[in-house]
């Protein structure tokens, strides 16, 4: 396979796949019996597509789970126009305790509640255990043996992060409800519009 057919068979398969691909996906889908492309060729073939994509109205980005094209979020209001029913704004108190779960974990309700000085509603933890931003990490060894709350690979994949060192510092969130815009733009939303977004996978490498 030569670096042009390389290059458009990984196009195909991002704008084909419903979650981001990890370099080692990329190679097994490739993988055939003869001369099959390695980590190497495949990230060159990455680095020319990005090149190629960057004048275009979707990008080629790299999440927690590996590569995946998406709309950039510049044509948001026109592209959420193709949609008639507009995802639901969080509430600040859900958008406080993602904060929270994203910027001290482990952490545990009590201790969520603790800083925020109300109570969590049990809605809320749901809302986001469903979503799959947060997972249980284990349990503090104290009575009762509480949950310890973290964050997954889908929270960054949703939020374009690779890891949780690309989360802006408490100074420059300085309000919890600026992150609902960006809710409001669904990753399925920038799939279905041509430019495919995808959830978590496997390593990068």
């Amino acid at each position: 396979m030569n670096e042009e057919m390389l290059k458009s068979t990984i196009e195909a398969l991002l704008l084909a796949a419903d979650r981001p691909l990890s370099t080692r996906n990329l190679v097994e889908l490739l993988a055939g019996e003869h001369e099959s492309p390695n980590h190497e060729d495949v990230r060159s073939a990455l680095d020319a597509l990005g090149e190629e994509w960057r004048a275009r109205g979707a990008e080629l980005v790299r999440v927690a789970s590996g590569y995946r094209l998406q709309v950039r979020q510049t044509f948001e209001p026109w592209v959420a126009r193709l949609w008639e029913e507009r995802p639901p704004r969080y509430s600040r108190a859900l958008l406080e305790t993602l904060a929270l779960i994203a910027y001290r974990q482990p952490i545990t309700r009590a201790e969520i509640e603790d800083v925020r000085g109300v109570s969590v509603s049990s809605q809320i933890v749901k809302t986001l255990l469903e979503r799959e931003w947060v997972q249980v990490l284990g349990h503090r060894d104290t009575p009762g043996r509480p949950a310890m709350y973290g964050t997954t690979r889908q929270f960054l994949d949703y939020f374009n992060l690779k890891s949780l060192d690309q989360l802006p510092s408490l100074v420059e969130l300085k309000d919890v409800e600026s992150m609902n815009p960006e809710l409001e733009f669904d990753a399925p939303q920038a799939q279905d519009s041509g430019a495919q977004a995808a959830a978590a996978g496997d390593e990068l490498h």
